[in-house]
């Protein structure tokens, strides 16, 4: 009998249209809006990758509509693609 959890799942997701370029400008535009609020942007940050409610983005200088024009699978490989650019 085999277990399904000895199996490798495989992510797939449509190619994105955004680059690079545009994730990290989405990222830094959202950070900035959350520090102006007062908010510590990595939590909040952090709180709308995983649980994909938009309410941790304020809507200061339109934040939270700019996060959510990219798919947060999108977002979430590019900060591991360059986490492990960076450790090499």
């Amino acid at each position: 009998m085999s277990d399904a959890h000895d199996k490798t799942a495989l992510f797939r997701y449509q190619a994105f249209e955004q680059n690079s370029e545009a994730v990290r400008t989405v990222l830094e535009q959202v950070y900035e809006a959350l520090q102006d609020k007062g908010y510590n942007p990595f939590g909040q940050i952090v709180g709308y990758l995983i649980s994909g409610d938009p309410t941790f983005i304020t809507s200061h200088k339109s934040a939270r509509s700019l996060i959510l024009e990219i798919e947060r699978d999108i977002i979430l490989e590019e900060l591991v693609r360059h986490y492990l650019k960076q450790a090499e």
